[in-house]
């Protein structure tokens, strides 16, 4: 791995740590899993042991109260071995950060420290079927009934929404022509009556899981609301800068061993006579696609940096989540090529790599949308919306 400005001998150990852990335990398992398509919890919870899980919460929960570039690390490091299972650093420090900053005490007590031991995972739940990329515009109703809160209607597209014990749910409070300020957030267990779930049948991420989640009158303590209410949708979605930072350093981190393993390749694989490392045409390709991604890597670490400092990043979280998507499938594409029928065959991991890394062409907010959130922060607000 190639050293950084924003590298410490801190960092540099716990980076050791959170390698020896993916290629030793995770990496062996990657494809069995996404045939299976099962969370191994065992798993989580041997990464939770080691304190790779959400290091940034405070140690009162259980975590080490570091830097946020810590878990830019370790999800690097795990998505080396197995894109999917670094969702579960993906959703636990952003699952992690939200319940920290805006659960009440008690709840936090109950819920942070298991998700950083690795006991249960938490998913979160934004995406409505009508909605999509509108993502405040939601239909999934919440009213308060004395001590509770009732929830109907329901969430589609939801990240580990069978494997997960509790789910942050954003449902509509205030009147529809309310948009964004009339949506609360809550944490609900998904063990509560009314709850049904369903699994997508996905082209990659199958070991994480999607689908749906309906609410059929779910009463949820009141204690488990997230914020204000009518705000929560405002406050809480400031904690996805972090999580579209991490977004990138997952998929490049991909990306990263998909090109170290070509280059490899590339200096065993003979052709006329010549190692394919002799050919212009295949090292160019191989050297303008590292380029890029230690390029791409630069801008998610500074995004994360600049978190740690408490300097606004916003468009740099925004740059992180659509470029480095692409970059990393076009890279593990030319990858998989170079290896020819070989990476082509589902004995290597490309095919793998490729469907998986697709998903967050999509998932957490488009290209477009992430364009849209640059243009905000560099245009302003009243020249975009004009």
């Amino acid at each position: 791995m190639t050293r950084t400005i924003f590298d410490t001998e801190e960092l540099d150990s716990i980076r050791d740590l959170a390698r020896k852990f993916a290629q030793e335990r995770v990496a062996p398992g990657y494809q069995k899993r996404e045939n299976d398509g099962q969370m191994d919890m065992a798993l989580v919870r041997e990464m939770g042991e080691l304190g790779l899980i959400a290091p940034e919460l405070p140690e009162e929960f259980g975590g080490m109260g570091a830097d946020f570039l810590y878990s830019g690390v370790i999800i690097e490091e795990i998505a080396r071995a197995d894109f999917t299972f670094a969702y579960v650093s993906l959703l636990a420090s952003l699952n992690g950060q939200i319940l920290n900053a805006f659960a009440k005490p008690e709840v936090a007590r109950d819920w942070l420290p298991g998700l950083v031991s690795g006991e249960h995972m938490l998913a979160i739940a934004l995406t409505e079927p009508k909605g999509g990329s509108d993502a405040a515009n939601l239909g999934l109703r919440m009213e308060r009934d004395g001590d509770h809160y009732v929830i109907n209607g329901e969430k589609t597209s939801i990240s580990a929404n069978q494997c997960a014990k509790g789910v942050v749910t954003f449902a509509r409070t205030g009147r529809p022509e309310d948009g964004a300020r009339g949506v609360s957030a809550v944490l609900v267990p998904l063990d509560l009556p009314g709850i049904t779930t369903s699994k997508f049948s996905n082209m990659g991420q199958n070991q994480i899981g999607h689908g749906s989640i309906w609410f059929d009158n779910v009463r949820v303590p009141a204690e488990y609301l997230l914020g204000d209410e009518g705000k929560g949708f405002v406050q809480v979605m400031q904690g996805f800068d972090f999580s579209r930072s991490l977004i990138g350093l997952q998929c490049l981190g991909t990306a990263r061993q998909s090109l170290d393993e070509t280059w490899a390749y590339i200096g065993e694989r003979r052709a006329f006579g010549k190692p394919l490392a002799a050919f212009q045409g295949v090292t160019h390709q191989l050297a303008d696609f590292d380029t890029k991604v230690e390029a791409a890597r630069l801008m998610s670490m500074n995004a994360l940096w600049l978190k740690d400092r408490g300097l606004p990043h916003t468009a740099e979280a925004a740059m992180t989540k659509w470029w480095p998507p692409l970059l990393a499938y076009e890279a593990i594409h030319a990858c998989l090529l170079i290896h020819g029928h070989a990476g082509y065959a589902q004995d290597l991991p490309f095919q793998q790599r490729l469907r998986d890394v697709l998903g967050l062409q999509i998932g957490d907010g488009t290209a477009h949308i992430m364009k849209n959130i640059i243009a905000l922060e560099r245009a302003g607000k009243d020249a975009v919306r004009a």
